[in-house]
């Protein structure tokens, strides 16, 4: 007989193509004569040695920008990348903040993201997220990068939960796999309205009144 799981004790938020809107997908398969699908870029991004360094904090940006123009055969140069890169949050995704401060207090909330110092203080500062979650899993400062099971372990390990307690939002579907392998409840979801469904299907908020 199969156990049911637990209760859900935390709300794990990816940041890019969840909460925030990113512009990066259009300017690499642009460059890349629209060779790949979007899928098909997510893998390589993910898997890029590159990006890999540069998300764990192990490389700088002009190091990164240089060996990942050179990796996947970019024209243009790693100064032209470097100065679109650093735009590619736009900005928080419209109900974003408001979708949050549906998820009520009794679950712990926090993110999980692969992000740099380019990126990390827009996200947190400029787009207020600092305060909206209760903890902070950005790749660049744990050196632990998704999908490797490690970042998930860390979530577990100091959140202090089991597996099964933990409902993760990812737009990759690579890194909801990752997760689910864990025993995570984890599901690919698209903005802030893909959110919102699968937060209401878990019933972790309320639908509107």
């Amino acid at each position: 007989m199969t156990t049911a799981p637990g209760p859900i004790r935390v709300v794990l938020f990816d940041l890019g193509g969840v909460l925030v809107e990113l512009s990066g997908v259009p300017a690499l398969l642009g460059w890349m004569n629209n060779k790949l699908s979007p899928e098909e870029l997510f893998a390589v991004w993910l898997r890029s040695p590159a990006v890999r360094a540069f998300e764990r904090g192990h490389s700088t940006p002009e190091e990164f920008a240089e060996k990942l123009v050179e990796e996947i055969e970019l024209p243009i140069t790693g100064q032209q990348f470097l100065r679109n890169f650093a735009g590619w949050p736009r900005g928080l995704l419209p109900g974003a903040l408001e979708l949050l401060q549906r998820v009520s207090p009794r679950y712990i909330r926090a993110t999980l993201s692969n992000t740099n110092t380019l990126h990390w203080s827009r996200l947190m500062d400029e787009m207020k997220l600092a305060d909206a979650f209760d903890h902070h899993f950005a790749s660049h400062l744990t050196g632990k990068i998704k999908p490797d099971e490690d970042a998930f372990q860390q979530v577990v390990e100091e959140l202090e939960c089991e597996p099964c307690a933990i409902f993760f939002l990812d737009d990759n579907r690579l890194n909801v796999e990752a997760a689910a392998d864990i025993g995570i409840r984890a599901v690919q979801v698209k903005g802030v309205e893909g959110a919102e469904r699968a937060l209401l299907e878990a019933g972790v908020i309320a639908g509107p009144l």
